[in-house]
């Protein structure tokens, strides 16, 4: 059974499609293929059906990532499926953690930016929605430099589920 990771945000067409493009991207790379399950949700349901914001699909595609994606709003039965939620900003951690039906389940979910050893104190990734280009790949920065750690850990996992 795949180790499965889900991102979420808001609407689910900025950070957490992205975030879902970079680290599906560094699982390929990493050969975990087939172990691990990587796709994202938004916390609120207003673009449901929706592709991704141009802009998140510009930047991810001018950075050699993939940008197939249709928004989705989380459920919270999906956690008994997820063995990981990765939430963007403290207000998703807080409002996951509420939705989560159990304690155990609420474990499961994680700031992407607390697996980015250089992020600080602010693990929040700022929404670009409203603003320009220069957010959205400032938004792309965060989520690479929040990768290789979060990588780290679910191979790990994946690793102890194999063991």
């Amino acid at each position: 059974m795949p180790y499965r990771v889900c991102f979420v945000c808001t609407g689910n067409i900025c950070r957490s499609p992205m975030a879902e493009s970079v680290f599906r991207t560094r699982v390929a790379e990493a050969g975990l293929d087939g172990l691990v399950e990587v796709d994202s949700a938004g916390t609120d349901g207003w673009h449901e059906g929706d592709g991704a914001d141009p802009r998140t699909v510009s930047v991810l595609e001018a950075n050699g990532y993939r940008s197939g994606h249709a928004a989705r709003r989380f459920r919270s039965d999906w956690f008994s499926r997820l063995d990981l939620v990765i939430a963007l900003d403290a207000g998703h951690l807080t409002a996951l953690r509420r939705l989560a039906p159990n304690p155990a389940d609420a474990e499961k979910v994680r700031l992407l930016r607390s697996y980015d050893l250089a992020a600080g104190a602010d693990l929040d990734v700022p929404d670009p929605y409203y603003g320009g280009m220069d957010g959205f790949e400032e938004c792309l920065e965060m989520v690479e430099a929040a990768s290789p750690g979060l990588l780290a850990a679910v191979r790990e996992q994946v690793e102890g589920l194999a063991a």
